[in-house]
């Protein structure tokens, strides 16, 4: 028998590529409605978990997924193909569909998506309001956000691929309650948090068109917290983020590593740039310190029950042969 077919696209020749805000921010805004979309849809037919760890997206070797959806007695599945710029959409009963990821409207995109269910006998209705943004235009009525720069889509796709890696081994290192590392389509970042068991102060809320309760119900309990950002307005650069709800005193003054790291003010958090993980000689190396150091700095202000939450050795892999 043969042997199959390999299809291998260009790709950067770093593994960590160059992610230049202001050169695809109009793809970045387009792309994060459509995951508000495609998010919106697991939300509405997900059972709740705590922390509303049942709305995040997940990276894959080509992008993000929803994993699988409950439909009836049904399951679906959306994927976002950041390689070869498809929407993919699949039942567990063997249906596949797709949607060329293209430049086109948010409205557009949003009926599309919908008459695609649709015709697969999956009939979905969703709050159209964007989450977590101010003065956000309703899915079906935004012609406003419509770019989509290929090239651009696939290095974030690739970022997101190097970030989630390093957050694996990150999150391996702890034993107590973690989150899974996952994709929040409201604020659009990638993300894993550390609890420390104890309840928290309650959170003041105030995310723009999020519940109260929801945010509250998220910070519930001590947490020490990372993630990567793309950038935004109020700060044009991708990030690496670190923070802790309840911020421990002396938190903004730590001695978090590398050089680069430096506490804001504005978003209360840590950020390392990640031009500088990109760059470093040893980028996973630079990024672990980043993450070790500021999970440092919250622990031991905090005073956690490290000998408790930790290891500092996975267990020993065996050949099941």
């Amino acid at each position: 028998m043969a042997p199959a077919t390999l299809f291998k696209h260009e790709v950067d020749s770093q593994p960590w590529p160059e992610l230049d805000y202001a050169q695809w921010k109009d793809t970045c805004a387009t792309l994060h409605l459509w995951t508000q979309i495609v998010g919106k849809i697991r939300l509405a037919q997900t059972p709740w978990l705590n922390h509303a760890w049942h709305v995040p997206l997940y990276v894959t070797t080509q992008g993000l997924s929803t994993s699988p959806i409950p439909y009836d007695k049904r399951t679906f599945q959306i994927d976002f193909d950041l390689v070869n710029h498809l929407l993919l959409i699949e039942t567990n009963d063997g249906a596949v569909t797709s949607m060329p990821l293209k430049g086109r409207s948010v409205a557009d995109f949003y009926a599309s998506l919908l008459a695609v269910l649709g015709s697969l006998g999956l009939r979905v209705r969703i709050h159209k309001t964007p989450s977590e943004m101010v003065d956000g235009i309703a899915f079906d009525q935004d012609h406003r956000h419509a770019t989509y720069d290929p090239q651009a889509a696939h290095r974030f796709g690739q970022a997101l691929v190097q970030t989630d890696r390093v957050f694996k081994q990150f999150r391996a290192r702890f034993i107590g309650k973690c989150s899974p590392v996952h994709f929040f389509w409201g604020s659009f970042d990638l993300a894993v948090t550390r609890f420390s068991g104890r309840p928290a102060p309650q959170h003041p809320g105030g995310v723009p068109n999020c519940p109260d309760w929801v945010t509250r119900e998220a910070y519930s309990h001590e947490v020490s917290s990372c993630g990567f950002w793309p950038g935004g307005e109020a700060l044009p650069y991708p990030v690496f983020y670190a923070y802790a709800y309840p911020e421990p005193f002396g938190f903004k003054s730590a001695a978090v590593r590398p050089k680069g790291a430096r506490y804001n003010a504005d978003f209360h958090e840590f950020i390392l740039p990640y031009e500088e993980v990109r760059l470093a000689p040893e980028p996973d190396v630079m990024l672990l310190d980043f993450l070790q150091s500021s999970y440092d700095a919250v622990a031991n202000l905090g005073r956690w029950d490290r000998a408790a939450l930790e290891r500092t050795l996975p267990p020993k892999q065996h050949d099941p042969d």
